[in-house]
C-alpha cells in the first residue's frame, strides 16, 4: 500500500514547515484550536503560489457537532466550488443525523460538489453510533479516505477499532484508513509494527511559539477565558521530518 503522511495546517508558515519536512499532502483548515474549521480561500491561494502539493480543505462551518442545517450544507457546497477554483485537490467532509448515523441526504450535495476531487470523511466517524457502518456508507458514497482515531480520544486508544477498519478496507477495497489524533513519529512506529497494513497517517506536528508581542495586557481574552493569547501554535518542520522518517522505516 502507498504510504501517506498528511499534515493539517492553518497558516502559510505551517504549510511551509510541513512541505519542508516531507508531507505528502496538506489538510488545510482554519482555527485548529477549535478542532479545525473551513479555511480561507486567500490562504489556499498563498500556498498555491509556492507549491503544487496536494491540498484537501476541511469543510466545517462551525465548532460543535456535525448535525448541519440545510443552510449550512448549502454554504459548504458554495465554499467547495470557490476552493476548487483556488486550487484545492480534495475536501474533507462529514454530516451526521441526530441519531448518530452518516447523513446520506446531507452528504449527497457535498459529494456532488466535490466531483473530480479527492474526498475524505472526517472524524465525524469517531462520534458516530457505529463507526464500522459509517465506514461502509462512506465507501458507498465514493469517498476514498476515512480519517479516524478509532472512535477514541487518541488513535492509540482506538487501535482495536482501527484494526477492524483496516481489515474491512482490505476485504472490501474500501476507503483508505487515515489514522489521526495523537500521531507522531513514535506512534507511527507503533502502528507500523502492530498493524503492517497501517500506511496512512494524519498529524498536526504542532509546536508552541512565543508571541513577538512585548506589551501584553493580561485579563482581556480574545476568545474563551483562559485561552493563551501569547503563544502561537505552528507546525514543526522537525516533527514532520521525524514522522516522515518513521513512516519510511522498513
Amino acid at each position: 500500500m502507498p504510504k501517506l503522511l498528511e499534515i493539517c495546517v492553518d497558516s502559510l508558515a505551517s504549510a511551509r514547515a510541513a512541505i519542508r519536512g516531507g508531507a505528502d499532502r496538506l489538510e488545510l483548515c482554519s482555527a485548529l484550536l477549535a478542532g479545525g474549521l473551513t479555511p480561507y480561500e486567500a490562504l489556499l491561494r498563498q500556498i498555491r503560489a509556492e507549491s503544487d502539493i496536494p491540498v484537501r480543505c476541511l469543510m466545517r462551518p462551525r465548532p460543535g457537532d456535525f448535525l448541519y442545517t440545510p443552510e449550512e450544507v448549502e454554504m459548504m457546497v458554495s465554499q467547495i466550488h470557490s476552493l476548487k477554483d483556488a486550487g484545492a485537490n480534495g475536501f474533507v467532509i462529514g454530516c451526521l443525523t441526530p441519531e448518530g448515523d452518516l447523513d446520506m441526504t446531507a452528504m449527497q450535495p457535498l459529494v456532488a460538489a466535490c466531483r473530480g476531487c479527492g474526498i475524505t470523511l472526517h472524524r465525524c466517524i469517531d462520534v458516530s453510533r457505529d463507526p464500522v457502518e459509517t465506514y461502509r456508507l462512506a465507501g458507498r458514497l465514493g469517498i476514498d479516505t476515512v480519517l479516524t482515531s478509532g472512535a477514541a480520544a487518541s488513535c492509540c486508544l482506538g487501535q482495536e477499532t482501527i484494526t477492524d477498519l483496516l481489515s474491512l478496507r482490505d476485504k472490501t477495497g474500501g476507503p483508505e484508513v487515515l489514522i489521526g489524533a495523537g500521531v507522531n513519529a513514535g506512534v507511527i512506529r507503533h502502528f507500523r509494527a502492530a498493524l503492517p497494513g497501517a500506511c496512512a497517517f494524519h498529524a498536526s506536528c504542532k509546536t508552541e511559539l512565543e508571541s513577538g508581542m512585548t506589551f501584553r495586557r493580561e485579563g482581556v481574552p480574545m476568545g474563551l477565558p483562559g485561552l493563551d493569547e501569547w503563544h502561537i501554535q505552528q507546525t514543526s518542520e522537525a516533527a514532520v521530518r521525524a514522522a516522515r522518517l518513521a513512516l519510511e522505516e522498513p
